[in-house]
């Protein structure tokens, strides 16, 4: 359902989380669109790499329409690194020879909040690694509202109900995670409960009721994202079938026989 439409995203922010698990530790990537508090999709790997930061940046670049986009991150560098090689689009040549050239995302900002823990103290730096600075404050208060500072607080809030969700993640816990295929199901199922089922304060709309009167209507991140028009019960959510992919004819130079074009008239 997520993946099924793109979307103007305008902030999204990632981050990691350290799991512990029988035998070692592996790593959770998740990403979050701080507007609508929509959670966006997630990776589990045993390293933090390269490989697992371009797991979750392939999955942000399919949801998102190419609209001015601030990308809010902690200090990993390999963000930087995947975000500017990801999020390219090719251009076209027009009829001339050769490979296309991929042209970066124009308007894209990237910040970085590096936090650094010292014995009695707590120091946060805030970078600007990509976007002019009106830019950034201008993505920042059309998201977050007009106070505020370049934060990571809502991927971190939805770090804390991970947490609180699934007991391998918690802090100190006897019963650890023994495969990565288990926390990457239990990622996806408490991330589309918290899209589909959750409502969250920050997403309730003021309606008017009678003359004087009004009342908060709750609202779904999917809600909020336009995704859905109603609030999902987790038991409709478990029965969604996702539907199969819209049939393509296969690519081929020769004529096409009288059966194919015959299924192309009636599927495409």
């Amino acid at each position: 359902m997520v993946t099924s439409k793109q979307l103007d995203l305008q902030q999204v922010q990632a981050d990691e989380v350290k799991v512990k698990t029988q035998g070692g530790w592996c790593w959770m990537a998740l990403a979050l669109m701080v507007p609508t508090r929509l959670w966006l999709g997630g990776a589990v790997a045993a390293k933090r790499d390269l490989s697992l930061i371009r797991r979750l940046v392939v999955q942000i670049k399919q949801l998102a329409l190419c609209r001015p986009l601030l990308l809010a991150v902690d200090g990993f560098s390999a963000y930087v690194t995947v975000f500017q090689e990801t999020l390219r689009a090719s251009l076209p040549r027009f009829g001339r020879p050769g490979r296309a050239k991929l042209v970066a995302w124009p308007q894209v900002a990237i910040v970085q909040v590096v936090k650094r823990r010292l014995a009695s103290s707590l120091t946060i730096e805030r970078r600007i690694v990509q976007g002019a600075v009106n830019r950034v404050d201008h993505l920042r208060q059309t998201t977050q509202g007009a106070l505020g500072v370049i934060n990571t607080a809502s991927i971190e809030r939805f770090n804390a109900t991970l947490r609180q969700r699934l007991h391998w993640l918690t802090r100190r816990t006897r019963t650890l995670a023994q495969q990565t295929q288990t926390l990457h199901a239990g990622l996806f199922i408490v991330g589309c409960l918290s899209n589909f089922c959750d409502d969250h304060d920050s997403l309730r709309l003021k309606l008017a009721v009678g003359e004087h009167g009004w009342r908060w209507v709750p609202h779904t991140p999917a809600l909020a994202a336009h995704l859905t028009d109603h609030r999902w019960s987790p038991a409709e959510l478990f029965a969604f079938r996702i539907p199969p992919e819209r049939w393509s004819p296969p690519k081929q130079r020769s004529r096409r026989s009288k059966q194919l074009t015959q299924l192309m008239q009636r599927w495409c």
